[in-house]
C-alpha cells in the first residue's frame, strides 16, 4: 500500500483538489485515511439528497470516502462554533478556511471505477481485482 499526504491551503475547493489529486497521481484505488483542518464554506448533499450551503466556519471532524482516476465518492462531517455536528456527500463550493491535511492510502491490489446504477440512479463503485 502506498500513502499520500497533502496539504490544502485558504480557498481552495475540498472536492475540486481531491479530484484533481486523483486524477494526476492516476489513483486507481484510493481511501481516504484522514482528515483534519477547516472550511469557511461547506457545501453538502444531505440524507434526503437535497443540497445545501452553510456560510460559517466549520472545524472538520471526519473526512471519508473512496477515490479513483475515474471518479470519487466522500462523505464529511462538520463540527460548528457550538460543536453541533451535521455531515453528507461532499460537493463543490466547500472552501478552506485554513488548511485542510490529508492521508490518502491507494493500493494497486483493486481498480475502482464508476458505473450508473438504475436502482440507486447515481455512478456507484465497481470493485475489481
Amino acid at each position: 500500500m502506498k500513502t499520500h499526504s497533502i496539504r490544502l491551503r485558504p480557498d481552495k475547493d475540498l472536492k475540486e483538489e481531491l479530484n484533481k489529486f486523483s486524477k494526476n497521481r492516476n489513483i486507481q484505488a484510493g481511501v481516504i485515511l484522514t482528515c483534519v483542518g477547516s472550511l469557511k464554506r461547506a457545501t453538502l448533499r444531505l440524507a434526503d439528497e437535497n443540497t445545501k450551503t452553510f456560510d460559517q466556519k466549520f472545524e472538520i471532524v471526519s473526512l471519508v470516502g473512496t477515490l479513483s482516476s475515474d471518479g470519487n465518492h466522500i462523505h464529511i462531517s462538520l463540527s460548528n462554533k457550538n460543536g453541533e455536528i451535521i455531515g453528507g456527500h461532499l460537493k463543490e463550493g466547500c472552501m478552506i478556511h485554513t488548511t485542510a491535511e490529508i492521508m490518502i492510502a491507494e493500493t494497486d491490489e483493486y481498480s475502482f471505477t464508476r458505473k450508473f446504477d438504475e436502482q440507486t440512479g447515481f455512478k456507484e463503485l465497481n470493485i475489481e481485482q
